[in-house]
């Protein structure tokens, strides 16, 4: 393969929700240590978290969510951990920049924008697109460019959709809280649009079950892998 083999590992409610409401002020790591009966087994999620690729794909959108604009104490060491992170807002901040840059041992930006500022930092680089992200052009530069076999995926259910219609997704890691959150506008692991038309079956994700944990607290870990 040309490219990196990639897992998404996320956190999602029974009924397949990633956040805790519609809007901003909603999220998942900051309301389920607050929810008696979720917070208890929220752990096992973080710990299996710390056993995922070197190499994390997220979006800026998602890291500003959780108040990286603002983190302007350095971490007390950088991580091993490289970050890819779309970036087409522009959502981040000089103090964000230079708190990753501190955090990671590479981040690799990747936007639209005709020209994105890193600060002088020299370990972030950027990847331009025209109009419209490649992804599968990315994923194969992180393979030869930089070494990256394998990516977890972390990123909000729009992005999630887009790499599952592009075929990009090699297995699924998720971790399901005892937990239902209802609401038709709120994202869920898979967002973006609808399948529709008489070919939409090509759009599915058929998945091969791989693992399945009952873990503690009532939380369970399903693992797959995507067929085809």
């Amino acid at each position: 393969m040309d490219r990196t083999i990639n897992t998404l590992f996320m956190l999602m409610s029974v009924d397949g929700k990633i956040s805790t409401g519609a809007d901003d002020d909603c999220d998942v790591d900051t309301d389920f240590p607050a929810l008696p009966g979720v917070a208890e087994g929220l752990h096992q999620y973080y710990d299996l978290e710390q056993h995922t690729d070197m190499w994390s794909f997220n979006s800026a959108r998602v890291l500003t969510k959780i108040g990286f604009n603002a983190r302007t104490t350095p971490p007390a060491e950088r991580s091993p951990v490289s970050f890819v992170l779309v970036d087409s807002g522009p959502h981040f901040n000089q103090t964000a920049i230079h708190y990753l840059s501190a955090m990671l041992r590479r981040v690799v930006i990747v936007t639209t924008l005709p020209s994105y500022d890193t600060y002088g930092c020299d370990n972030i680089d950027v990847i331009h697109y025209d109009g419209r992200i490649d992804f599968a052009d990315l994923f194969t530069q992180l393979k030869s460019r930089y070494g990256a076999e394998r990516v977890t995926i972390q990123s909000g259910g729009t992005l999630n959709g887009i790499l599952l219609r592009a075929k990009l997704l090699d297995f699924v890691n998720i971790v399901v809280a005892p937990v239902l959150v209802g609401g038709a506008a709120v994202s869920t692991l898979i967002d973006g649009p609808s399948p529709t038309g008489p070919g939409h079956l090509a759009d599915l994700g058929v998945l091969q079950l791989l693992d399945c944990r009952v873990l503690q607290d009532s939380y369970l870990n399903l693992t797959y892998r995507v067929a085809g």
